[in-house]
């Protein structure tokens, strides 16, 4: 009997020691495409050593040549195709670095290999296109998240904190979030982002999606993931002989039952701002990345809170990712990167395009 237990510890022992060296393998992660411009964020990070870039799928060899010495990659990383790098590499998940309009190709591609999708903001160009990605992801059980900046912003605990978790503040009555920068060309993008950032098809629009879905993601969070009731929406030119195909300039307003949003959206600012303001019954934030201006009462005057650096893994994407995937952490629907949370950001962008294009307010299906 006592050799049996000894046996048996033994063997739970191995067993824990076997799982603890499996966790803490690097995540393996599979690159499509290079032409987004915020593909530095995944590639510079190759050497952190919780993440293995087990292969980058980009047409472009040049490109792809480009970026591996950049950021000091092996050129044998790349492949011409997705699919190829896929059945050779068989990474845990892809993260989805090219024009918009190829995220569905991405998720048709990954999701019946049982790969999980990250894409980088917006999910989709059209809320056919989310439709499909969305019946892919439940087919296959496979996580499609997305990843904006604004995500891993400190300031967005104490709004958490007072707008969704103790209401403090008591009803979020109305927000006012402005995304937006000089214009992609003024601030220098890569020729190979620009091409597909001012085409209405790859990108489904200009400053109204590349910034519009910044506000609509943030929304749809600190409204408990609910749709909103209406949408409309007034885009303009102000840059016709830069941004021929698409608008520069738009503002969204969306209601919801008990309260309502502006989203600000702009390549014509002087210079690069992601913020918002946020107005509740008794008070309100003004939220910068780092920190919050808060006034919680007429009589009390306003004061400044920096936050914390979030911990790992909600501090980074691709932790986040690997965390998520892994059954480390649970991702619930509400969730800035959530499937849920993003398909409705999609809605809210199509009814916007939709309301400027028409000259009328949009309602939403339930």
């Amino acid at each position: 009997m006592q050799r049996l237990i000894s046996l048996v510890i033994l063997f739970t022992l191995v067993s824990m020691t076997a799982f603890s060296q499996q966790a803490q393998k690097p995540f393996r992660i599979g690159v499509a495409g290079l032409t987004h411009g915020h593909v530095g964020w995944i590639l510079d990070r190759a050497d952190d050593g919780d993440i293995e870039i087990v292969g980058i799928a980009e047409p472009d060899r040049a490109l792809g040549e480009r970026y591996c010495k950049r950021y000091n990659l092996p050129t044998t990383l790349l492949y011409s195709t997705l699919n190829e790098m896929l059945d050779k590499t068989k990474p845990e998940a892809v993260t989805g670095f090219s024009a918009t309009v190829d995220h569905l190709s991405i998720v048709q591609a990954c999701a019946p290999r049982g790969i999980h999708v990250m894409v980088e903001k917006p999910l989709a160009v059209s809320v056919d296109h989310v439709r499909q990605i969305e019946a892919l992801a439940k087919k296959h059980k496979i996580h499609v998240l997305t990843n904006y900046e604004t995500t891993w912003y400190s300031s967005n605990q104490k709004v958490e904190e007072v707008f969704i978790k103790d209401h403090s503040m008591g009803k979020l009555r109305k927000a006012v979030i402005h995304d937006g920068h000089q214009g992609p060309k003024e601030i220098g993008v890569g020729k190979e982002f620009l091409d597909w950032l001012t085409d209405p098809v790859k990108n489904g629009g200009g400053a109204l999606m590349d910034f519009g879905c910044y506000g609509a993601n943030l929304l749809t969070w600190l409204h408990d993931g609910k749709r909103p009731l209406t949408v409309s929406a007034i885009t303009q030119q102000l840059k016709p002989a830069i941004y021929t195909h698409v608008e520069d300039e738009a503002t969204i307003v969306v209601t919801y039952s008990d309260g309502q949003g502006i989203i600000q959206a702009s390549w014509n600012w002087p210079f690069s701002r992601k913020d918002m303001e946020l107005y509740g019954e008794t008070g309100y934030i003004l939220a910068d990345r780092q920190g919050s201006r808060l006034k919680t009462s007429a009589d009390k005057p306003e004061e400044y809170i920096s936050s914390p650096a979030y911990a790992k893994p909600y501090n980074d994407p691709f932790a986040y990712l690997a965390a998520v995937v892994r059954g480390e952490i649970t991702l619930k629907t509400t969730d800035l990167s959530s499937l849920e949370n993003n398909v409705i950001v999609v809605e809210i962008l199509e009814a916007a395009r939709r309301s400027a294009k028409e000259g009328k307010v949009v309602t939403l299906s339930k």
